[in-house]
């Protein structure tokens, strides 16, 4: 039983270090390289936004989407949400 817990913990170890070093890994390096001073706070400012944007859609649903502003605006948030997600998904990991 001890070595098929300790065989698990060194794949999950490997798996590990195989995600920190793939694509992933590289677009992390990628905003430190470009802004090393200010990727945290780039970061967590793009990970609450993704959190609080949502609230803007609401307002703009229930008074409809019924003129082409509204839908300019609902689409732009909802562009700017992704952006937010895309940016932030890797605050505090």
């Amino acid at each position: 039983m001890a070595d098929s817990s300790t065989s698990r913990s060194r794949q999950s170890d490997s798996v590990r270090d195989s995600v920190d070093t793939g694509s992933h890994g590289e677009r992390k390096r990628l905003l430190e390289r470009t802004v090393p001073g200010i990727a945290a706070s780039i970061r967590k400012a793009g990970f609450w936004s993704a959190i609080f944007l949502p609230i803007c859609y609401t307002p703009m649903l229930l008074y409809g989407l019924s003129t082409g502003i509204h839908t300019l605006l609902f689409l732009f948030l909802l562009g700017l949400n992704l952006v937010a997600l895309y940016v932030g998904h890797e605050y505090r990991r």
